[in-house]
């Protein structure tokens, strides 16, 4: 008989390789379509999406699970490549909100269908509905017990 402990150090181990070998998977096609790195889509989907389009550094940070410093390179070169801008918050003068540009919304447009593609190549079809909603239900509440929300 399996251990509980055995099946549930297993299924660990099987979702920090299946992370790692997917995410590799997808950036070397974006790599082979001359398109960015998939964190550039990541910050600038959540930059979309926000009000405004636009967000602190610390949520967008939150959002995109990076640390500050690395969001703080990765903001520098969005910003040099003119996909977002950094803004002035009005309230404090020692932050700023990134803001994306009509540049970051049509790379971020771009990316996608081939993002898409590959998550459905990768992951999708390997998956039923049922499942799906499994490990979905089961990964959020890792991530909000490990938020303490």
């Amino acid at each position: 008989m399996v251990k509980e402990h055995d099946v549930k150090s297993h299924a660990w181990a099987v979702l920090l390789t299946a992370h790692a070998t997917l995410i590799e998977k997808i950036e070397a096609a974006l790599a082979g379509a001359k398109l960015p790195p998939l964190a550039w889509y990541d910050v600038l989907w959540e930059l979309e999406k926000a009000e405004g389009g636009k967000l602190r550094m610390h949520e967008l940070a939150r959002r995109i699970v990076l640390s500050r410093s690395n969001l703080t390179r990765l903001a520098d070169r969005l910003e040099d490549a003119r996909l977002i801008e950094r803004e002035d918050t009005p309230h404090d003068r020692r932050g700023y909100h990134c803001v994306i540009t009509r540049a970051g919304l049509a790379l971020r447009r771009k990316m996608w269908p081939l993002y898409k593609a590959e998550i459905e190549r990768l992951f999708s079809r390997h998956i039923t509905v049922e499942e799906a909603r499994t490990i979905g239900d089961a990964l959020a509440r890792m991530v909000k017990a490990a938020r303490g929300n």
